[in-house]
């Protein structure tokens, strides 16, 4: 494997692939081109210092991802169905780019926080009015556990089944192939990245799914009454469930290649069954682009890096 660790993120009609010192969208517009979306990573000495610390660094990692990744989210939301000759109107009526950029990664990280609340307090309330069937701690957590994973489960498969989210999908398996290929040190050819595994370790859907399975463990701690005790518990353990699991996250993907234990990282590849689809030749070609020009930025920066030392 390359020490140099990629990730990614689909986005609409695109993949983003993000390195050390670069972010990079690539889109197929509707003319059928492919255009590009480049957002440099601002060096921060106490942000990279911070994110050496365990635990810290998961919650640190996921809203750095969340900002990122809304920035990219808003230019191919904006672009991939826009007409060519559009764009001028388009770049006339934008607001400064540093607005932009600040305002939507606000957004991007806002809405990740609501809707890990949603996900974290609607399983409180209906495994509260089982409490009458099972009223011990242990069984109300494991039904606190079993309502969340349901509503997971549910809330990906439904919105699967949408036109636009079925792509959204597809895209996200391009991006685990160009993964995969790029790490097996194969060429980055549609021929090569197609026979790829569409599913990761390193996956943010992995991520959501230990969330689920850590909560489980964590809330064993705590008591869950009164109520009003279990929601404030529950919130207030947002963070240390984050942390842990990324935490997790980071070691099964250590461990994947040991055999005995490789199977610690399966219930999360399993979860990516349903948010990863097979994508087609098309599909894989503009997520090769967008790592592509990536690898060409991060070379470009390591040079620099070295020139100046």
């Amino acid at each position: 494997m390359s020490k140099n660790v990629y990730g990614g993120q689909a986005v609409i009609e695109g993949v983003m692939f993000a390195g050390r010192h670069h972010s990079v969208t690539a889109i197929r517009r509707k003319d059928g081109s492919i255009e590009y979306f480049h957002v440099p990573r601002q060096a921060n000495k106490t942000l990279s210092s911070l994110k050496k610390i365990p635990f810290l660094r998961g919650i640190l990692a996921i809203i750095e991802a969340s900002a990122n990744g809304s920035k990219h989210l808003q230019f191919s939301s904006e672009r991939y169905d826009l007409d060519p000759n559009e764009d001028e109107t388009l770049q006339t009526e934008a607001p400064s780019k540093w607005t932009m950029i600040l305002g939507v990664a606000l957004i991007g990280v806002l809405s990740f926080l609501f809707g890990k609340f949603i996900f974290t307090l609607i399983p409180v309330f209906l495994a509260e009015l089982t409490r009458p069937i099972f009223p011990s701690k242990t069984a109300q957590i494991l039904v606190e556990g079993f309502f969340k994973l349901l509503l997971l489960l549910g809330y990906i498969y439904f919105i699967s089944l949408t036109p636009l989210v079925k792509r959204l999908f597809q895209y996200h398996g391009a991006e685990h192939k160009v993964i995969n290929a790029y790490e097996n040190g194969l060429p980055l050819t549609v021929e090569h990245v197609q026979r790829q595994s569409r599913l990761h370790y390193r996956c943010g859907s992995s991520f959501i799914l230990f969330t689920v399975i850590i909560g489980v463990f964590v809330y064993m701690f705590v008591p869950t009454e009164p109520l009003w005790v279990r929601v404030l518990n529950r919130l207030a353990l947002i963070p240390v469930v984050l942390g842990l699991s990324f935490e997790v996250l980071q070691m099964t993907n250590a461990l994947r290649d040991v055999p005995v234990l490789r199977w610690l990282g399966y219930p999360g590849l399993w979860l990516q069954l349903l948010t990863t689809k097979e994508p087609t030749n098309d599909q894989v070609e503009v997520a090769i682009a967008s790592f592509q020009r990536l690898l060409e930025l991060e070379g470009e920066a390591t040079k620099q890096q070295e020139e100046v030392v």
